[in-house]
């Protein structure tokens, strides 16, 4: 019985800029928050208005949520070479992305408990005092949104680069199949275009829960102006707690999805059960290979994992293996184990 191992892990250039891209798009939002919430509070206490201070109360909290996704970004970036991480500080994003989402519900539950209180209890609005903050904050709100946004599809268009940078480092066969690692990669888009695109384009948790974050004000701000409209120019003062129990349901549920896919990234959740019945397939496949162990997971944003013990009685060289299982799945850290033995 024979065994041989090969290991490798690359980080590419495209996902350190693009963490660093990202760590500084948050913290512009977060400073224009924090201005935000800080006006909020001084208009509110100077006027009296509950409304104003409660709101400003509110963007504190994202304020706070926001903080920790920049924080969560330095913290990844000035530990990445810490081997204390087995691999890598990539799960830090899913970690925040969860926290922030937490606190995304509770604020949604907040606005909920407050809208039904103000049902039960009509309260005066000062709309002249009200109006003109609401709007402000829809403009900052916006402009984070844009932000954060940007930073996303430019951490998409990254992610692909590092990709391309990270075969060409490592696949040193013939080009005949490199064309062949390219036809399958596209094969495989092809069938699950919808669901892989969407997964890829939220795999970094972290910034999600931000934007999520930040659309939350802004649907708050634009449910609140229309609110605040109607009631001072048509007396209807009744849609001011209903659209709060309107946004309060929206938000609720941006922030169940984020848990969810937070969560599963946490727990080691293989990411698409296609692609780990299609690369068992493709090396069974190959002689009379029988694969033993596979494990394929997210270890962060846009880097997957996979672990592949396969039993053969004429095992090839390890690094064939490895192009068979690279020219399926993309992933940043391989680790192959080929058992010789001849009864399986």
């Amino acid at each position: 019985m024979h065994d041989s191992h090969l290991h490798e892990y690359a980080e590419t250039h495209g996902d350190h800029s693009r963490a660093r891209e990202n760590e500084r798009r948050t913290w512009a939002v977060v400073v224009l928050t924090a201005v935000m919430m800080l006006a909020e509070l001084a208009v509110g206490f100077w006027s009296g208005s509950l409304a104003l201070l409660a709101d400003g109360f509110h963007m504190a909290t994202h304020a706070g949520a926001l903080g920790l996704t920049a924080a969560a970004y330095w913290f990844a970036r000035t530990r990445a070479q810490d081997e204390a991480f087995t691999f890598g500080t990539g799960k830090v994003y899913a970690l925040a992305g969860y926290t922030s989402a937490v606190v995304l519900a509770m604020v949604a539950v907040w606005m909920g408990y407050e809208s039904i209180a103000r049902l039960l209890s009509p309260v005066a609005i000062r709309f002249d005092e009200a109006l003109p903050i609401a709007v402000l904050g829809l403009v900052v709100n916006l402009v984070s949104a844009k932000l954060l946004h940007h930073g996303h599809d430019h951490g998409h268009g990254a992610e692909a680069h590092g990709h391309e940078h990270h075969d060409h480092e490592h696949h040193d066969h013939d080009h005949d199949h490199h064309d062949h690692d390219h036809d399958l990669a596209h094969d495989a888009h092809d069938h699950e275009h919808g669901r892989e695109a969407r997964a890829h384009a939220a795999h970094d948790h972290n910034l999600r829960a931000a934007y999520f974050h930040v659309l939350a004000d802004a649907l708050t701000s634009v449910l609140a102006i229309g609110a605040l409209l109607a009631g001072r120019y048509l007396g209807i003062t009744v849609l001011d707690p209903l659209m709060g129990l309107l946004g309060a349901a929206v938000i609720l549920k941006w922030s169940a999805g984020l848990v969810r896919d937070a969560a599963r990234q946490l727990l080691d959740v293989t990411p698409s059960m296609r692609d780990c019945r299609k690369l068992r397939k493709k090396l069974e496949e190959v002689d009379d290979v029988r694969v033993a162990d596979l494990h394929l997971w997210e270890m962060g944003p846009g880097q997957r994992g996979c672990i592949v013990k396969l039993v053969t009685s004429e095992p090839r060289e390890t690094a064939f293996y490895r192009d068979v299982i690279k020219s399926n799945v993309t992933v940043t850290h391989l680790t192959v184990e080929v058992q010789r033995c001849s009864h399986h």
